[in-house]
């Protein structure tokens, strides 16, 4: 059994189709379908059903689908503790963070948490929420911070906990009309009005979808996507539409004038900033750290 067909299985789970997973593996799809019947092989038993529609999970793939992340996930963090066993990089605390918590709430929870003493070495990998989750899931992140709302979907289960570190509120904005008012007013359900949406890719994304804006409000008309807060919120400064944008990223445009707030209070969706771990044991400062975070 190797490690890629453990891959090829979670990708070909999640997409349900041979195709996109093959894509997404960056393989051909002959080569992707050879390695999942290699798997099943493996298995002794089918794993997919290829008689639906769109590729189902049969009742032993649904059981294999059970531990095959954490699987993947202790795999590649065994291999990476093996290789940092007694060098400088076991002491290495590792994150991932989504774009906008990166810049906005990283260094200064950092600084806090320190109060005077180093934490030791930090790596931290900055990309999408989607991206994040799959540094997580294969091991290569520690921490993973991000935005965090009950409503929108995650693909962390039982073998991952969290903590509240901070708090955040998404909030619709646009840039200030001739008036010094909204150039776009979602007050204003007669009006069409141009909205600027997150890619799939990210988490603040699944969050506004969470919302339905849309469904509520049948005016927007999405004219720009981006995975980037810090995209649309500059597409939104230039008077391209309205963005739900973490308050805490916009701080400065606010202040200055550049960027207003397009509807009410009743449209600010609150959301935590959250940390997550994997609930196995980790390196001693990984341990340390998360021992520190409590006490904190």
């Amino acid at each position: 059994m190797e490690l890629i067909w453990l891959e090829d299985f979670v990708a070909l789970a999640e997409t349900g189709n041979f195709s996109r997973a093959a894509e997404n593996r960056h393989v051909t799809q002959p080569a992707f379908s050879r390695r999942v019947r290699a798997l099943e092989d493996w298995v002794g038993a089918p794993l997919f059903d290829r008689a639906t529609p769109g590729v189902t999970l049969t009742a032993a793939g649904q059981q294999f689908r059970t531990g095959a992340d954490e699987l993947i996930r202790r795999i590649i963090q065994l291999r990476r503790e093996s290789r940092e066993a007694g060098g400088q990089e076991a002491a290495t605390l590792r994150f991932a963070a989504t774009h906008a918590l990166s810049f906005t709430f990283f260094p200064q929870w950092m600084r806090e948490l320190e109060g005077g003493a180093s934490l030791g070495p930090i790596r931290l990998i900055s990309d999408s929420m989607q991206a994040c989750e799959e540094l997580m899931m294969h091991g290569e992140a520690q921490f993973l911070l991000c935005h965090h709302h009950t409503a929108a979907p995650s693909r962390f289960g039982a073998q991952f906990r969290s903590a509240v570190v901070g708090q955040d509120a998404l909030a619709p904005f646009t840039a200030p009309g001739a008036d010094g008012g909204p150039r776009w007013s979602l007050s204003d359900t007669a009006e069409e009005i141009p909205y600027l949406a997150y890619s799939d890719e990210s988490g603040l994304g699944r969050i506004v979808e969470a919302q339905r804006f849309i469904d509520r409000m049948p005016g927007l008309r999405t004219v720009f996507s981006a995975r980037l807060a810090a995209s649309l919120a500059t597409m939104a400064r230039e008077g391209r539409g309205v963005a739900w944008l973490p308050v805490s990223l916009v701080e400065s445009e606010v202040a200055s004038g550049r960027l207003v707030r397009a509807g009410g209070v009743d449209l600010e969706v609150p959301v935590d900033i959250r940390v997550f771990r994997p609930t196995a044991r980790q390196s001693p400062a990984a341990e340390a750290f998360w021992s520190e975070l409590a006490a904190h």
